[in-house]
């Protein structure tokens, strides 16, 4: 069985021969053309951003503002979207993302207090505001704060 498995027809192409005359499809230049940086042995572009040597777009354009590299990626969820749990339920940020609430690269959930909470809900948010707790413990439930 094994010696007689063969690529697919049509998978496997013969290396391409140039400079090996006219015959060939690819004689004189190569298929490089006639002159310029491509034309080079190491005449490829320096990387995506590369303009041809004039200046890059990323260096022509004025900075602005300030980019803080320590921020962090807050999730919003609000007391209405925990509806879709249903009462008496355990609410952790695995399941909300897992609903799609909030997206997995947040660094924390922040539960809010618009709309109204599903009776006996337990959840464990990494923080919450006053009136989103007193809301769900007004409903018979609880609120974890996660360290």
């Amino acid at each position: 069985m094994l010696d007689q498995l063969e690529p697919r027809p049509g998978s496997r192409h013969r290396r391409m021969r140039v400079g090996r005359g006219p015959g060939s499809g690819k004689g004189r230049y190569c298929g490089r053309g006639v002159k310029g940086q491509g034309t080079r042995s190491a005449g490829t572009p320096k990387g995506a951003y590369f303009e041809g040597g004039q200046m890059p777009i990323a260096r022509r354009v004025p900075k602005r503002g300030f980019h803080n590299m320590f921020r962090k990626e807050v999730g919003i969820v609000n007391i209405r979207d925990l509806a879709v749990f249903g009462e008496g339920s355990t609410v952790d940020v695995e399941a909300l993302v897992a609903r799609g609430l909030v997206h997995k690269g947040c660094d924390a959930v922040k539960l809010l207090a618009e709309g109204e909470a599903p009776k006996g809900v337990t959840v464990k948010v990494h923080r919450a505001s006053a009136a989103a707790k007193s809301k769900v413990e007004a409903a018979g439930g609880s609120v974890e704060i996660l360290g």
